[in-house]
């Protein structure tokens, strides 16, 4: 029960605190090492694309296990001083591998930068929570984006690592914040990352795949409990759920589009060439500012219903294994 705890008090400090400035975050520390281990990878392996995809694949195990290893064993030398110690600190581990209350912060910036700064300022708000290049991004672009990351960050910002947090605690969460690090700092299609940053995605495609669909289906239950369509949440999701390159992203994002009533994804440009992607959702109106509100309401719900389901779950085996050791 102890992890329950902990998970609770994460997510409870992660929304009330999100991750300000001044405190030091494991995330941080990842990509450094991403920066140096895999510069130094990069050049001991040949520069063809097998020698480039080989460095990637040492890269893609090593950090998530040396993260596991080196979690585990601060927890275990707190937990050897006294159980408090040991607590605290997961609890602190747990509110950093979660990042709900940072997503609607950042996204409602956005727009806030649009009404009060402009396009150019929500051009620039958006650019630092989107992979996407966003110098060109019309009003209704901007929004478009932060609706979508929104979506598909209650995935792996929230839900991923509270599933992960309820299967192996706070350890196996951070290992899993450093796949999906991994993923966004190397797992790209262009010319630089193609080969080495192969594994990597690869790994968080599968790191994602059974919380991003659970997710969706937590979307799709708790549409119509904060005011969006459970119908348009569910007959989206099982249209579009696979209209993207990603075997995950559009899950969550067909989902969102659905409730609100709202066409997502299309072409976007990326490192200065245009990707042509499919859509999601239907046109059913124009997007809006307020989208983004009823979206961040949408993950916080849907994040709040998958941590009560992995809490039940988690407590629900741990009563049995017990009953099944006393008896």
């Amino acid at each position: 029960m102890t992890t329950i705890a902990a998970a609770f008090i994460g997510l409870v400090l992660d929304a009330v605190l999100g991750d300000p400035r001044w405190l030091p975050h494991p995330v941080v520390g990842m990509g450094k090492t991403i920066t140096k281990l895999g510069g130094w990878l990069r050049r001991r392996f040949p520069a063809t694309p097998a020698g480039q995809r080989a460095a990637g694949r040492v890269l893609a195990i090593a950090l998530p296990v040396g993260t596991f290893v080196l979690s585990g064993g601060i927890l275990f030398a707190a937990w050897l001083i006294n159980f408090w110690a040991s607590f605290i600190l997961s609890c602190i581990m747990c509110y950093q591998v979660l990042a709900m209350g940072e997503l609607r912060k950042q996204s409602m910036r956005v727009i806030q930068q649009l009404h009060e700064g402009g396009l150019d300022a929500a051009r620039h708000a958006v650019g630092q929570i989107v992979g996407r290049d966003t110098a060109c991004l019309s009003t209704e672009g901007v929004v478009r984006a932060t609706v979508e990351t929104v979506a598909e960050n209650a995935s792996d910002g929230v839900v991923a690592p509270l599933f992960y947090l309820m299967i192996g605690g706070a350890p196996l969460a951070m290992a899993y914040k450093a796949i999906n690090t991994l993923d966004s700092m190397v797992g790209y299609k262009n010319d630089d990352f193609i080969d080495f940053g192969r594994a990597s995605a690869k790994l968080d495609d599968a790191a994602n795949w059974i919380p991003a669909r659970l997710d969706a289906l937590a979307m799709v239950a708790m549409a119509g409990c904060v005011g969006l369509s459970t119908k348009g949440a569910w007959r989206i999701w099982r249209r579009d759920h696979a209209n993207h390159a990603s075997p995950n992203s559009a899950q969550t994002e067909s989902a969102c589009a659905g409730a609100l009533g709202v066409q997502l994804a299309g072409d976007a440009s990326y490192f200065g060439k245009v990707v042509h992607k499919p859509t999601i959702g239907d046109d059913l109106r124009p997007i809006e500012t307020d989208d983004v509100r009823r979206a961040n309401r949408l993950m916080v719900a849907s994040s709040l219903l998958a941590f009560a389901v992995f809490a039940l779950v988690r407590a629900g085996i741990c009563w049995a294994w017990g009953a099944a050791m006393a008896g």
